[in-house]
Parts: structure tokens; sequence; C-alpha cells
């Protein structure tokens, strides 16, 4: 009781395809009582031998996901039926865990008396040998649902494998990876977000449901492509999908006019039509420059994002926003034209150097600052295991694109709170374009962690918010190994009165006055308009001592 065996069922269900059912529900029907008024009324026996009854028929009705009851396992009859007939899977949960979940349900007929927490402990040393004796056991544990399926479906997928009565045709169902899906909700413009391993190799499948009969067109770049290019390209020849594709230089550098024009070209010559797709298989830059030529080819094209980089997978992939950089500033042209999919491939993710995932951290640090301070606390206690690219961080790359999406699905075109989106891009953006967008001295995410510290440190210096608060934001940036102040840009020497000017082309500036998104507190930021430019000028010049 309390494992999650009816949630996980459910889900685990709909990516078969199968039915699902619940054992107890089943009985409970058939009775017309609730198990606790089974076990008042007749007892614990009774109830069991129903109970192997009522399996034995679902058993031998056909293929399905069903959830039994907690003790159903521990009857030798019952249990030698599950081995004849079916895989079991145990969800193997620690104490408190269980605890902490069946409080929430106060009918559990087997915790009713005056020491349920005895009782538990009870149940767990008699039963967890028996459970032991399972085909799979799977770990339940508070993580995301489809985390816990993910690692269901592939431990199932070895199993079956090793069955010789099993046909390839019969494990077909779960050859797709399973993913965290999160949804962004725009009306006719909506799509999903999946967030998983190995989907860039189901890639094709997915579009040809999607679309089916459109082509495709690849846009990645020197570095991504030996890497991840072939598996994508295999998928769409898999799916029977025409394609092409094109190669373009690494760097914030190729968000410009001219790779604007040669990836048009490119695309025009392939014969890509409306109807068909643009697929951005990179990072941050192939996805924004990707996006807006989708946005702009043939007044509009779909595009697919299949992010590779931490930052693009919980940030830039996700909300629609796409464009290229001026001489005058990032991202000052370009277009607000959301994809029809995103494909998260964390697997991706293994092959990214530390300093580009410490980068993409920095926005995940983000989403806790903005409006999220249980997340920020979640952060601080398990970043280690999102580094070492534990279940962890598919986890916070699902907050993370939860968050995005929800403000996005409010403020699509940035009129309201989806600037709070922006926390630490003022400061960083200025940076970035001040150093020339020079990635081997300042990458993006390290330009909004620095972004971030300031924001913190000008909010507690404008009485604003809690001196312990800014510094805790620091503490946390320092401790995984990114940059906090201005200074730490190698080989920094402009003054405060660059990175104002710098600033006064952001496109949050309207009529000249300066817009930042400073703190109350950790997940309490606010869009604060009008922010005095000397005030700011000010608070720059001493950052830039204490950092001498």
């Amino acid at each position: 009781m309390g494992s999650g065996k009816t949630a996980i069922g459910k889900r685990l269900a709909q990516r078969l395809g199968l039915p699902f059912v619940d054992s107890d529900h089943e009985i409970e029907a058939a009775h017309r009582l609730t198990i606790a008024e089974i076990f008042a009324s007749h007892g614990e026996a009774y109830f069991r031998d129903g109970e192997r009854r009522v399996l034995a028929r679902l058993i031998g009705e056909g293929e399905r996901v069903i959830a039994t009851g907690g003790g159903s396992f521990i009857q030798p009859q019952t249990r030698n039926l599950i081995r004849s007939h079916a895989v079991s899977i145990w969800l193997k949960a620690d104490f408190d865990v269980l605890m902490r979940r069946v409080r929430k349900r106060p009918t559990r007929p087997l915790l009713q008396g005056p020491d349920p927490e005895g009782v538990m402990r009870r149940l767990i040393e008699e039963r967890y040998p028996i459970y032991g004796e399972a085909d799979l056991a799977i770990q339940s544990r508070d993580a995301p649902h489809e985390i816990i399926i993910e690692e269901i479906l592939a431990a199932l997928e070895s199993h079956l494998a090793k069955q010789g009565d099993f046909t390839p045709e019969m494990t077909a169902p779960i050859l797709p990876p399973a993913s965290t899906s999160v949804h962004v909700a725009l009306g006719n413009r909506a799509y999903d977000i999946l967030i998983g391993p190995g989907l860039i190799a189901h890639a094709g499948a997915r579009l040809a449901r999607l679309a089916p009969g459109a082509s495709a067109f690849i846009v990645t770049d020197a570095h991504v492509a030996p890497l991840w290019l072939e598996r994508l390209q295999a998928s769409l020849d898999a799916a029977g999908i025409r394609h092409g594709q094109i190669v373009l230089p690494t760097g914030e550098t190729t968000k410009d006019y001219t790779h604007f024009e040669e990836l048009c070209e490119a695309a025009l010559a392939a014969k890509m039509e409306r109807g068909d797709f643009l697929i951005a298989l990179g990072g941050g830059v192939i996805g924004d420059l990707t996006g807006f030529v989708a946005a702009s080819l043939r007044r509009g094209m779909g595009f697919i994002q299949i992010p590779t980089t931490l930052l693009s997978q919980v940030d830039s992939s996700v909300g629609g926003k796409t464009g290229i950089n001026s001489r005058h500033g990032k991202n000052l042209i370009g277009a607000f034209h959301q994809p029809s999919l995103v494909l998260a491939d964390t697997a991706s993710l293994a092959t990214l150097p530390p300093r580009e995932f410490a980068a993409g951290y920095a926005e995940v640090v983000k989403y806790g600052l903005i409006d999220r301070p249980d997340f920020f606390d979640w952060l601080e206690k398990h970043w280690e295991k999102v580094f070492a690219r534990g279940p962890e961080l598919g986890h916070a790359i699902a907050v993370s694109c939860e968050s995005k999406a929800a403000v996005v699905a409010r403020d699509e075109t940035e009129q309201g709170d989806r600037a709070l989106l922006n926390l630490g891009h003022t400061f960083g953006h200025a940076l970035e374009k001040l150093v020339g967008y020079d990635s081997a001295r300042l990458v993006h995410g390290e330009g909004v962690a620095i972004g971030m510290a300031c924001a913190f440190r000008y909010s507690s210096r404008a009485g604003l918010c809690p001196a312990q608060a800014a510094a805790r934001v620091e503490a946390h940036l320092r401790a995984v190994g990114l940059p906090t102040r201005i200074r730490d840009i190698q080989g920094w020497n402009a003054g405060a009165d660059d990175i104002v000017s710098a600033m006064s082309q952001d496109k949050k500036v309207k009529r000249g006055a300066l817009t930042f998104i400073l703190a109350r507190d950790i997940g309490a930021s606010f869009i604060a308009k009008n922010v005095e430019a000397e005030a700011v000028r000010a608070f720059l010049a001493d950052e830039l001592r204490a950092g001498a």
C-alpha cells in the first residue's frame, strides 16, 4: 500500500497501449462495498480468497496492466498464478515514503489501529522478502511518475527479450522510449515537450504520426553533427520521411544575417514546402536560428526542436522565442513562432562538456529563484546528483519546463509576467555583448549566473531583498562552479558606463527606461520598470571595484 501501483499502473498501461485494471476496484464493484467494509464485515481471509479469484479472472482475460492489492502477492496460490501467466513488477518503496503517502488516505484497513507506523514496519518485514520473488523490482520514490515508468519499460524490455516464447512483435509497443510529457497550452498552437533518453532514435516515428507525408530538413552544427545527426537521419529513414540537412558552424556568431540567408536558401533548394518541417538539432543557437527561418520561410513553416544542451532543453527550446543577433545586441531580430514538438533527449547530455552543463544549470536555478522556492531548496540538496546525470536530472528538466510552460501559456508574447523569465538576462546579455559573444570568455549561462547574482545583490542594496538571500544565491552558484562576479570574466576591462550603454539596447527597454527583474526573496522575483540608470551605474561601479 502506498507504493503507487494504481497511478504508475495507469501511466504504464498508456505507454504500452493496454487496458488498465485495479483489482481492488474490481472487488469493490462486485461487492458494492469498500475494501475496509469487506474487511470489517467478512474478515481478511474472505477478502484474500475473493482477491485470488478476481486476479485469476483478470489474468485469463488477455493482455493488460493489473494493479494488485498490497497483500495479494503474499498468497502462495496467487503468486504461483502470476508466476505462470504474467510478469510481476514490485514497486519497492522505503518506509518514510510509504507513510507519507498512506497518511493522505486514511481508509487503509490494515492501518486503522493505534500504531499505524508499527503495523507498516511489520508489514515491510513480513512482505518484502516475498515481494523479492517478483520478476522485476523498481524503486518507487518521490520522482515524476514518467521517470519510474522509463525504468520499468527498460527493465521489462530486457526481461521479455530473455524469454524464448516472446516474439519481437510482442515487445514492439515498448520500443519507443517513455518520457515525461509537459504540455504547453496555447490553443491550436499547443504542443508537447517530451523528456527522456532515446528520443532522437525515434524522432522519425513521432514526426510521421504528427504530420503523415511531411518532409523534413535538419539543421545542426559542426559539433553536434558527428554525435547525433546519423542517428536522427536513420530514424527519419526508418519512418520513410524524405529529408535534407545542413551543418552550420558552432557558436553564437552563427545567429546572424549571413547564416539566416544560408539556411533559407538551403531549405528552399531542398524543395521544402509550407507543410514540411525544419528540425533544429543542437543547442540554443541552432534552435533560435532554425525557428526564425521557420517563421519566415514561405510565411511560416512547422519546426521541431531537438535540444541537445541542458540550457536549450530547459529554456530556449520552449516558448517560441526565435531570432538572430544584431551588432546592436542579442536577439533583436526575431519572431514568436512556436514549435510543433520538443524532444529533449536526456541521453544527449552525456556528451555535454562540464562547462556547458554548468552553464545550462544556471537556467534551471532561475526557475527556483523566480517563483519556486521549494525547487531552489531541492536543487541545493540534490545538485550533485543532477550533475551526475542521475534520475534527478530528468526531474530538474521537467520542473523547469513545467515552470516555463505555465508562464508562456499565460503570456506568450511577453506583454506581462513572461518577462520574469529574463531574471539575470539584462545584466547577462550586456556582458555577452561586451565580450563580443566570445564563448571562450563567457557563455550564455555563465552570463545569466552573474546576472542573477547581480540582480539579487542589487535588490539587497536597494532594500528590497534580505542580504542572506543574495548570499545564498551566490553561494549555490559558486558551489556548482558558476561565476557570480563580473570580474570572474577572463580579461574583463569594460567599465560601468559600458555596461549601462549595452543595457540600453535590451529588448525590455521602453522609451529609454531600463526594466530589470529584481527580487524580494528567493522565489519572489518581480518586474521592476523605470529603474534609474544612475542607480544601476553606481551599483556596477561598486561591483567592479569589489572584484578588483
